[in-house]
Formats: structure tokens, C-alpha cells, sequence
């Protein structure tokens, strides 16, 4: 609701803090997908246990991750557009929330052994990215009305951190209770599965998948029910969809005359696309060169889930202190460098020319020191990964024109996943060409060294 202020100018009356806590949850519901499936629990499980090798697997879910990204980046930009002319967004976060929902709930039909498991596992995980995607897209556009503008960073390293933080929680509770290691039978904290789940047939990585279905509609319920929306325009989406097209070419040749505006979406196109495929093959690269099992590879999300949530929680005061710019180069630095030092790691190898003793079995968690500096390597990711990425959206909710903020936010999702198809792919064909993990990593370092000098131009003016 807005209200005029007595030098004439209007003032916009913001919601209170429940509607923006509420708001904030939307993280919380959404990150365990990307915690658990994405990344520590069922990608390496894909990789290790339905592929018939660890790079087959990793090259497959980089296919599979390309494909989504080319989907999402062909429709954000024309669906945030049609949410501005016709207003709300909850009506789309619901109905593509529903395909997180479903295509999360069909990862527990990857049986290992079955030869459907593989077509299933990648059929539920492009549906549910998709979702995924395209949810946070109009969840992100809810930002500018919720918070005034000097508080948008804290507002989005906030969300960030919460989301994180039940990333963690989803994490520990599948580790503890759920996933066993299969030679054992035992979780992380040596019991049983819960519910009978059974170790030998991996019942606990694929239950990751329904556990996010459920937990995001546990928890994404309270933005729907305190969060207030916009309010309809009375233009039927019909009428919104017929201009839609030409809106975004008028958009998209307008960029030229938004100061620093097309640049930074550019830089965001490419600087996330690396983000996004590193951690997408962050697990699968520890499953593959150094051998790591579910309770390995989940130790090591717990973990760098923790450095993620501090550093999203210091990223939004870092940001509204000093800005998103300096913050999103800091954090591309510390991505070059931990790329780096991910490539120079083998199973007894360190910094490329430096021996190392391999683990022996039987000698404990991340018992070898390639194994160690690959876990501190994976800390520092997790510490700036938050802020790179709450800084990018406080960043864009701050540049962009506010009567038209969904279309932006499509733009910038449009950004984040226009290459995100070229970025796993890439990563995909080097593993194939080269059957070597670290030669597909090694093509991020051009989207981190790209991101970084096109951001390095952008011209941004700080809110007075």
C-alpha cells in the first residue's frame, strides 16, 4: 500500500516482519533440492550407483542439467514478463512448485539394477530443476516490495542463509536417520534407517527425493498464506502472452540505454553458469577421484553447508555496507582459486607436483591429505557461493526499473541459465573426450575469469 509524503513524493508502506520471514522460508523450503539431489545425496549416488562409470554418470547429469538450463532460459524472461502485466506471482510459484514436487517424488523410482532407473532419474531431476528454477524466479520478484531498497541486500544474504540452514537440516536428517552406507547398513550416526528403509537397494539416497517434495510443501506454505502479492492488473494472460514476445524484444533492445544493466547480466549469465556446474559436480568429482560414499560425501555437505549459511549472513552486510559489486568479485576470486586447487588434487597427488599417501582403508574420514585440501577447498566454495549469489539478486533488485521487476528477474534468471546448458555440456564433453573428472572442470575457470572482468565494468550507483 503506498501513501504520499509531505514533500509530495510517494511513500511506499512496507509489510510487516512476519510477511517478510514468511517470504524469506520460501529459501528454506527450496534449498533441499538442490542440497540433496543436486549436489551431496543423489546426484553422487546417480553417478556411482545407475551410470555404468563415474564419468558416464557425471557426463550424463551434466546433459541433463544443460537441458533444463536451456528450458529455463528460453521461458523466464517471457513468463516474468507475463506476471508484471497481470500481477500476481504466487499463482505461478504453486503451479511450478508443483514440478519440483513431482519430479522430486520420482527420483525414488531409480532403482539401481532397473532399466528404467536411469531415464527416470534424469526425467525427475530436469522436471524438478525446472520447477525449481522458475519458482525462485517469481519468489525473487516479491523482493522490492517487502523491504525498502538500502535493506535489499540483508533481505537476500538472509534468504540465502535460511536457506542454506535447511539445506544443513534437510542434510543431517537424511544422513542421520535415512541414507546408510550399503556396506554397512548403519546411517552416519551408526543406526538403522528409519521406516525400514532398506541400505543394500540405496532406499535412503533415493528417499532424498520425496523428503524434498515434502519439505518444500511444508514450508514454502507460510509465504502463501502472509506474504502479500501483487495485486491484479485486470489484463488476462492471454492478453499478457500475446505482448509478450514483443515486450522482451523491446527489453532486451532497451538494454543498451540501462546504465551497467545489460553488462551485469551478462556477467551473471556467465559467473553463474560456473557456480551452478561447479556445485552440480562438486559431489560427483569427490565420488569419483578419491572414492567417497554417501557418509563421506554427506559429512562434506554438512560442512560446507555451515560455511555457506555464514557466509550468505555476512555477504548481506558486507553487501549493504560496501555494495553487491565488490562483493560478487571477492567471491569469483576465491571460485578462481579454489578451481585451481581442485585441479592440482588426485587420489595421491596435491598442487599437481606434490606426493601424497592415498588412503588406506580403514583409515577414517578424509584420512588423506588430497582429501583434506580438497574438504578445505569445498569450505571456501560454500563460504562465498552465498554471498556471489545474494549479492547478484540485491544487486538487480536495485538496478532494475520497479514497475517491471518480474520481466528483469526473468532476464536475470534468462542470465543465470542462457550458457548454464553450455556450461554442464562442456563440462560433459571434456569428461567424455578426455575420460578424466578434472578435465571437465577445468572449463569453469573461463566462466569465472569472463564473469569477473565483465562485472569489473559495471557502473553502479548506491542508493542514497
Amino acid at each position: 500500500m503506498n501513501h504520499s509524503s509531505s514533500d509530495g513524493r510517494v511513500a511506499i508502506t512496507y509489510p510487516p516482519r512476519r510477511s517478510v520471514v514468511a517470504w524469506i522460508f520460501f529459501d528454506w523450503a527450496a534449498q533441499p533440492f538442490f542440497t540433496l539431489v543436486t549436489t551431496f545425496v543423489f546426484a553422487p549416488f546417480f553417478a556411482a550407483a545407475l551410470a555404468s562409470d563415474p564419468a558416464q554418470g557425471q557426463a550424463l547429469w551434466g546433459y541433463a542439467t544443460g537441458f533444463a538450463g536451456l528450458c529455463i532460459a528460453l521461458l523466464s524472461p517471457l513468463l516474468g514478463g507475463i506476471a508484471d502485466r497481470t500481477g500476481p506471482r504466487k499463482p505461478w510459484i504453486a503451479s511450478l512448485g508443483a514440478l519440483l514436487v513431482i519430479g522430486s517424488g520420482m527420483l525414488w523410482y531409480a532403482k539401481p539394477g532397473s532399466p528404467a532407473a536411469v531415464p527416470i532419474a534424469l526425467a525427475g531431476f530436469v522436471m524438478a530443476t525446472i520447477g525449481a528454477e522458475f519458482a525462485t524466479t517469481f519468489n525473487n520478484a516479491m523482493m522490492t516490495r517487502l523491504v525498502p531498497p538500502e535493506r535489499l541486500g540483508r533481505l537476500s544474504g538472509t534468504g540465502w542463509a535460511v536457506g542454506y540452514l535447511g539445506g544443513l537440516v534437510s542434510l543431517a536428517l537424511t544422513l542421520g536417520l535415512l541414507a546408510a552406507d550399503p556396506h554397512t547398513g548403519k546411517t552416519l550416526v551408526g543406526l538403522s534407517p528409519l521406516f525400514g528403509l532398506d541400505a543394500a537397494s540405496r532406499e535412503g539416497d533415493r528417499f532424498s527425493g520425496p523428503l524434498t517434495a515434502l519439505w518444500f510443501v511444508i514450508f514454502v506454505t507460510p509465504m502463501f498464506l502472509l506474504t502479500p502479492d501483487s495485486p491484479r492488473t485486470g489484463i488476462s494472460f492471454r492478453e499478457a502472452a500475446g505482448g509478450g514476445v514483443a515486450r522482451l524484444k523491446a527489453t532486451l533492445a532497451e538494454l543498451p540505454s540501462l546504465p551497467g544493466l545489460g553488462r551485469f547480466l551478462l556477467a551473471n549469465m556467465i559467473y553463474q553458469d560456473g557456480l551452478v556446474a561447479l556445485f552440480a559436480f562438486g559431489g560427483i568429482y569427490g565420488a569419483g577421484v578419491f572414492g567417497w560414499q554417501t557418509i563421506e560425501l554427506g559429512v562434506f555437505g554438512i560442512l560446507l553447508t555451515i560455511t555457506g549459511t555464514l557466509g550468505a549472513f555476512l555477504g548481506g552486510k558486507l553487501d549493504d555496507a560496501f555494495g553487491g559489486k565488490p562483493v560478487i568479485l571477492g567471491a569469483i576470486a576465491c571460485l578462481l582459486f579454489a578451481c585451481l586447487g581442485i585441479l592440482s588434487l588426485g587420489p595421491g597427488q596435491v598442487f599437481f607436483f606434490i606426493e601424497a599417501v592415498p588412503a588406506a582403508p580403514g583409515d577414517g574420514l578424509f584420512a588423506s591429505l588430497p582429501e583434506k585440501v580438497y574438504l578445505g577447498l569445498g569450505l571456501l566454495i560454500g563460504l562465498v557461493a552465498g554471498p556471489l549469489q545474494a549479492s547478484s539478486r540485491s544487486l538487480l533488485a536495485r538496478i532494475a526499473p520497479p514497475a517491471r521487476i518480474g520481466e528483469f528477474f526473468g532476464l536475470f534468471a534468462l542470465a543465470g541459465k542462457v550458457t548454464s546448458f553450455l556450461g554442464p555440456t562442456l563440462v560433459a564433453l571434456a569428461t567424455t573426450l578426455f575420460a578424466s573428472q578434472r578435465a571437465g572442470l577445468a572449463v569453469l575457470i573461463a566462466f569465472f575469469l569472463t564473469g569477473a572482468w565483465l562485472i569489473a565494468g559495471v557502473k553502479v550507483k548506491r542508493p542514497s
